[in-house]
């Protein structure tokens, strides 16, 4: 391996993996040659990807892991270096939505939204950029959201946690420069995935016209997860001396007859 090429073997991390973008994420990864750690609470759901990934002849490990939780952070990341080696690829990408109002949800809730959005995705950098920056190299993806610049109404602290990701993948990308680690954002637009599919109907309507009110919602199309999959596997694939430090993927309207 040349000082400034990416090894042959480069061991993936996916956080959330359990379903949507992170599922997805996992598997397109795989299907480049990497080797994919898959971390989330819901661990049944993560085998049944990575049992698609070893069926296709893929390399896949699982375990559990709560990024609100420091031990469980901890813990997962020492799992993983023992399944596949020193992880090349982390792919932040755990995260939940509820709809609310800030007046009105409660603290302790809009607390631990934030804990999940945010400070969970600073628990993964404290686990693994260390041992990056020791190595040199390593690509850490952070997965916001297009709240982040263009905040939606009525979604509790949503917009709050990933203004603040953004605001700390900024100064995490300041902080690595030289260091031959690349911090990135992949920023989403509309994504069809499970974040939601647990709203009460009358509850998902209200939002959605919301949005619609303030002009946050043009046209119905949503990205399919595979969509943020392969614009994260692109991030990754960049070549050592290439830093894709932000991609915005967003659906594209439908074609209007003329």
């Amino acid at each position: 391996m040349g000082k400034y090429a990416h090894p042959d073997r480069r061991p993936a991390v996916v956080t959330g993996a359990s379903s949507g973008i992170g599922a997805a994420t996992a598997l397109a990864l795989s299907a480049s040659g990497y080797p994919v750690a898959l971390g989330a609470r819901r661990t049944d759901k993560c085998e049944e990807v990575a049992t698609a990934i070893r069926d296709d002849g893929g390399e896949a490990s699982v375990h559990a892991l709560d990024v609100t939780d420091d031990e469980s952070v901890t813990a997962f990341a020492k799992a993983v270096a023992s399944d596949l080696g020193d992880i090349e690829i982390v792919i932040s990408n755990a995260g939940a939505v509820a709809p609310g109002t800030v007046h009105e949800v409660e603290t302790d809730r809009f607390a631990r939204e934030i804990d999940l959005n945010l400070v969970g995705a600073q628990r993964l950098v404290r686990a693994f950029v260390p041992g990056m920056v020791e190595r040199r190299r390593g690509d850490f993806v952070f997965v916001s959201s297009d709240v982040a610049v263009r905040a939606r109404p009525f979604m509790s602290s949503y917009a709050a946690g990933k203004w603040g990701l953004e605001g700390m993948a900024n100064a995490v990308q300041m902080e690595l420069e030289g260091t031959g680690v690349r911090a990135s954002i992949v920023r989403p637009g509309p994504t069809w995935s499970e974040m939601g599919t647990d709203w009460d109907v009358d509850q998902a309507a209200f939002v959605l016209n919301q949005w619609v009110r303030f002009g946050l919602a043009r046209h119905p199309h949503f990205l399919k997860p595979a969509a943020l999959a392969d614009a994260i596997t692109t991030v990754v694939r960049a070549p050592r001396g290439v830093h894709l430090n932000l991609i915005e993927v967003s659906p594209e309207a439908p074609v209007e007859d003329r």
